[in-house]
């Protein structure tokens, strides 16, 4: 008998979150952040997860100002600030010490409203991948993260 995917990962101590493939081809995830839900873009090209600046006081972040510029998705030499130690909770997987970069989304947004999806509240990036050994399953719309 050929073990699947999902039951060898299982096995080895990944927990499974559902994606959402959205009109725009992007997978959409649901995560807390500091106790609130929200709805996030999963982005294996995106170096640094990410929030927007509206949603600072949503999810309790403590802002200080960066030096960091930000670039992606059309637009480039973005200002941002910085959180740290911030609880992240995807599906079963947490983690307490995740950095967010928060900038602009509006870009993002406009983009996803235009054609006809809804609006994120920023981004699901590689630094919190690498940290869940994340591993991506395209066919099922899994994503499996290490407990």
């Amino acid at each position: 008998m050929t073990e699947t995917l999902q039951s060898f990962l299982l096995n080895k101590g990944y927990a499974k979150v559902k994606l959402h493939l959205t009109k725009t081809n992007h997978f959409e995830i649901k995560a807390t952040i500091n106790g609130k839900k929200g709805v996030f873009i999963l982005d294996t090209g995106a170096s640094s997860s990410c929030v927007g600046f509206e949603a600072i006081e949503i999810f309790k972040l403590n802002a200080k100002d960066s030096l960091v510029k930000a670039a992606g998705a059309g637009a480039t030499d973005m200002e941002t600030k910085m959180s740290k130690k911030n609880k992240i909770k995807i599906g079963k997987w947490s983690h307490n010490k995740i950095v967010l970069i928060l900038f602009d989304l509006t870009h993002v947004n406009t983009a996803l409203i235009n054609h006809n999806s809804r609006p994120v509240d920023g981004i699901i990036g590689a630094d919190i991948l690498k940290k869940a050994k994340g591993i991506i399953d395209y066919e099922k719309k899994y994503l499996y993260l290490k407990l």
